[in-house]
C-alpha cells in the first residue's frame, strides 16, 4: 500500500499542517499499537487530518492537548471502522445463511451495506428511548402495550417516539435515494421508511 501523500499547506491550511507535521507520525505509531493494523492505521491517520480541513481548529497550545483532541477524533474513527465491520460481517453471515433462491446482485450488496451503515448511524443518533421503541417495534415485533410495559412508559409515548424514528427513517431513505455520488438506481429495499427495516436482508443483520 502505498504512503498516504501529505498533506499540502497554504495560507489558509497552515495551521492544519503543522499540526500535520507535527503530530502526524506520533498519531501513526499511536493508531497502529491500537489496531494492530499498519495499513489501518496510515488510512485512519490520515482520514484524522481530512476530517479538520473544514472545520475550525481549537486553541492547541501545547502538545498535549494535540495529541489528546487528535486521539479523540481517531477513536471516533476506529469506532465507526470497526461497527462498518461488523456490519459487514453480519452481512455476510446472512448471505451464507440465507435460502438458495436469495442471490441479490453485487450492486444490490453494495446498496444493502450503504443502508446497513446508514442505519446504524442514525440509530446511533435517536435519543435512546426513541432508539430503543424503533427497535422493539422493528426487530422484535412486539406491540404498543408490550412496548410500553418494558420501557414503563405509556402507549401514547411510544407511538411518539415510533413516528420520531420513522421521521428519521424517511430522511434517510430521501438522503439514500438523493446521494450525490450515488450512480446507481435506488434498491426495492429502501422503496418506503418501513422497507429499512424488512428488506429481508436487512432483517438477518441489525444491529
Amino acid at each position: 500500500m502505498n504512503a498516504p501523500a501529505p498533506l499540502r499547506p497554504t495560507a489558509a491550511s497552515e495551521p492544519l499542517a503543522l499540526l500535520y507535521c507535527a503530530h502526524h507520525p506520533w498519531l501513526n505509531a499511536w493508531l497502529r499499537r491500537r489496531l494492530g493494523d499498519a495499513a489501518d492505521a496510515a488510512d485512519l491517520a490520515q482520514d484524522v487530518f481530512v476530517r479538520l480541513i473544514n472545520k475550525p481548529l481549537l486553541q492547541l497550545d501545547n502538545a498535549a492537548k494535540a495529541r489528546a483532541y487528535l486521539k479523540a477524533v481517531a477513536q471516533n474513527l476506529a469506532t465507526d471502522l470497526w461497527r462498518r465491520r461488523q456490519l459487514e460481517q453480519a452481512w455476510l453471515e446472512a448471505l451464507a445463511n440465507a435460502p438458495e433462491s436469495y442471490a441479490p446482485s453485487a450492486q444490490h450488496q453494495v446498496e444493502v451495506m450503504q443502508t446497513l451503515c446508514e442505519l446504524d448511524a442514525m440509530l446511533r443518533s435517536l435519543p435512546a428511548k426513541v432508539s430503543r421503541v424503533f427497535m422493539l417495534k422493528m426487530v422484535c415485533e412486539m406491540n404498543e402495550a408490550d412496548i410500553a410495559s418494558d420501557m414503563g412508559i405509556s402507549t401514547r409515548m411510544v407511538r411518539k417516539y415510533q413516528a420520531q424514528a420513522m421521521l428519521h427513517c424517511m430522511k434517510l431513505e430521501l438522503s439514500l435515494t438523493q446521494h450525490p455520488h450515488s450512480q446507481c438506481t435506488p434498491s426495492p429495499l429502501i422503496a418506503t421508511p418501513h422497507s429499512l427495516c424488512t428488506d429481508p436482508a436487512i432483517e438477518l443483520v441489525q444491529p
